[in-house]
């Protein structure tokens, strides 16, 4: 007795499943990227008010505001300002996305002032290895803005 029938039909289930992990894989329509040039000027307008809001009530520096940001410090000024003229790149978006994120989870996670004192506190969790939270984002870049954002949704139960 022969499995050819049984055979077969495993090839067809598997090139089934391969096209429909290919159809999936695409984007879903609306699906935010940051990659394209109108999405960025839409975006940047709200990502900067809401990131220089952010860093004002950390009471972080201009400094840190601007290295978290990932701009100069004349940028940064010119923001503040309102003066700039601008538009973020896709790395600057996602690093706002995620400070955004993390401002809102320490909101949701804390109660009282915590919130916006705890990024500015030295930290003995791995991810911050005795640093502040902002320090340990500004020296890991995007992943570690990442990972802090991961870590505090963790704290509150969201993963």
């Amino acid at each position: 007795m022969t499995n050819a029938p049984y055979d077969a039909y495993k090839r067809i289930r598997r090139c089934d499943m391969v096209s429909a992990a290919i159809q999936h894989a695409e984007a879903p329509p609306g699906l935010q990227t940051f990659a394209s040039d109108g999405d960025r000027s839409r975006l940047t307008s709200a990502a900067v008010k809401a990131v220089l809001r952010l860093i004002e009530a950390w009471g972080a520096s201009n400094a840190d505001g601007a290295a978290l940001l990932g701009v100069s410090e004349s940028t940064w000024d010119r923001m503040k300002a309102g003066t700039w003229e601008g538009s973020l790149g896709q790395d600057q978006l996602t690093r706002a996305s995620a400070l955004i994120g993390l401002f809102k989870g320490l909101h949701l996670l804390f109660a009282n002032d915590m919130a916006d004192r705890w990024p500015k506190l030295e930290n003995r969790a791995p991810v911050f290895d005795r640093r502040s939270p902002i320090q340990a984002m500004i020296e890991g870049g995007i992943p570690r803005m990442l990972e802090t954002r991961q870590y505090i949704d963790a704290l509150r139960g969201g993963l």
